[in-house]
């Protein structure tokens, strides 16, 4: 099976995105699986991971309700909403639909990254490891020295959003490449290769920009441990789906085989959101 592991679906009018406004009007408008599914049969992909783009309850209820009869949508990521102190109950009631497989943490959009290792998010996070939730991290280069701390202090099932958003526009390495060589080190992390399009220069970018950020995550993560996703519709800001999807094919090192490519495209998510299980 063949999965792109990261996009989206909305509906504008729902009023719960306000990061997608009428400046932005590639995105302001709706996006679900009929304007999706021959692309995706163009590419031969089989089934995607539809992922919250809104932190609310109720565009986790929405994409959890399009995924009943979207035939494509193999998984769900969800939102819950840690300061609550309900949020073990939200969780509990998402895990009975059955293609919810997890929840994202948007890291990107606090105020302040360091939230993450206070009491509060440190003994949700210790509770998702011990229920062993699969956790998208949302987070920029920037943030990732709170992630670096995070991770040595719980052992989360943990998968990095688009490679943690370096700035590929001005071929920017340091010290993203430590910083994600020692998430890496954690056995339980992931990283998803997707996002990058939007990472550089939207007009002008060419795969050569992506090489060195995708061999260095082909090299930490190893080849179980990433993972394909288009980041669609977002990634139409630079790329068609098609774009993205012979980007990351020829962006991928020489050495990696046809059966390497399976793994990238399709079993590490379905190892990583426990999808057989």
């Amino acid at each position: 099976m063949r999965i792109d592991a990261h996009q989206h679906y909305w509906k504008v009018s729902r009023d719960d995105y306000g990061w997608i406004t009428p400046d932005i009007p590639t995105l302001y408008r709706d996006f679900l699986e009929e304007d999706l599914i021959e692309q995706l049969k163009k590419s031969g992909i089989d089934k995607t991971i539809v992922v919250q783009a809104a932190p609310t309850i109720e565009e986790t209820e929405f994409i959890l309700s399009l995924s009943d009869h979207a035939t494509s949508v193999i998984g769900v990521v969800g939102w819950i909403d840690i300061d609550h102190p309900s949020y073990k109950e939200q969780l509990e009631t998402f895990r009975k639909h059955p293609k919810f497989v997890g929840i994202r943490i948007m890291i990107q959009d606090m105020p302040d990254e360091n939230i993450i290792l206070s009491k509060k998010f440190l003994d949700a996070f210790s509770y998702f490891e011990k229920i062993d939730l699969p956790v998208d991290l949302l987070v920029t280069s920037s943030q990732l020295p709170a992630v670096c701390e995070l991770l040595k202090r719980v052992k989360i099932r943990g998968v990095i959003d688009h490679i943690a958003k370096p700035d590929i526009e001005k071929g920017k390495l340091a010290p993203w490449k430590t910083q994600m060589a020692e998430i890496a080190s954690y056995p339980n992390i992931y990283c998803k290769l997707s996002g990058m399009v939007t990472e550089a220069n939207h007009d002008n970018w060419i795969t050569k920009d992506m090489i060195p950020y995708v061999h260095h995550i082909v090299e930490v993560f190893g080849l179980h441990r990433i993972m394909y996703g288009s980041d669609w519709p977002v990634c139409l800001l630079a790329a068609s789906y098609d774009q993205v999807y012979q980007l990351l094919n020829d962006a991928l090192p020489q050495e990696v085989t046809k059966v390497d490519k399976e793994l990238i495209f399709g079993q590490n998510a379905i190892d990583f959101y426990k999808l057989n299980s």
